[in-house]
């Protein structure tokens, strides 16, 4: 039995679960610690990311050192993730008219993810008593209807990942970008493709995706402040 295996039977509110992850000096060359900006560090056994448990999720919501509102209900944990649900607002992709180029230049200076998608998507409300059917290799962009508030301070980064039970007749949530930075304050825009072999019927309230949480080495020194910062359904 080691000290570090007593922290892990720690909860999150206690004050040694977060001392322990606590900004340590580095061992490189000249003793720079661990926010000076030219030096390379290396985590140590002792400095490895924790993926929170279930308990530790909602002993750090109530802690305050994050939040996701509205909140979950118990059957929504697993033993390391939180399920969110599926908005009813979707972003449908328009159809090119016949005869038109069109190709999306994303490094082109004053490149603007937000305002591209919204000229080149319409809304669309799923129907609450048919659900959305969604074709298979259709890409659609879709919302969850909680929103995830990961505070500039509570030293915990958050990944959002499909469910397996979805995966398996071959629906994805997110196209490569699954971090959720420190800082994040809003829904989460999900990029929800079939790739299966049937259309799948999407629903307003179904569990659409899963968290998992993981400690930070450290605070920031810049917060997330991109354009999805914010963001809001619609």
């Amino acid at each position: 039995m080691t000290l570090w295996w007593l922290v892990g039977q720690l909860p999150a509110t206690h004050p040694y679960f977060w001392w322990s992850f606590r900004e340590k000096p580095s061992r490189a060359p000249g003793g720079c610690g661990l926010r000076s900006k030219n030096c390379r560090q290396r985590k140590s056994a002792n400095e490895r990311d924790v993926i929170l448990t279930d308990r530790e999720i909602r002993n750090s919501i109530e802690a305050g050192q994050f939040d996701i509102i509205p909140r979950p209900p118990i059957d929504h944990y697993s033993s390391t993730t939180v399920d969110l649900t599926l908005s009813s607002i979707l972003r449908i992709f328009k159809t090119p008219s016949e005869g038109m180029k069109q190709a999306i230049d994303p490094g082109r200076p004053g490149f603007n993810a937000t305002k591209l998608i919204n000229s080149l998507t319409e809304r669309h409300d799923i129907d609450p008593a048919n659900g959305f059917d969604l074709e298979r290799g259709v890409l659609i962009l879709g919302w969850t209807n909680e929103s995830v508030d990961l505070k500039e301070h509570c030293r915990i980064a958050a990944r959002v990942e499909g469910k397996s039970s979805l995966a398996r007749v071959g629906l994805g949530i997110h196209v490569t970008a699954p971090i959720i930075h420190t800082g994040f304050k809003a829904p989460i825009q999900l990029e929800i493709i079939n790739h299966g072999p049937l259309p799948i019927c999407l629903r307003s309230g179904m569990r659409i995706c899963q968290l998992a949480f993981e400690t930070t080495l450290g605070m920031p020194d810049r917060a997330y402040k991109g354009q999805f910062l914010g963001q809001q359904a619609s």
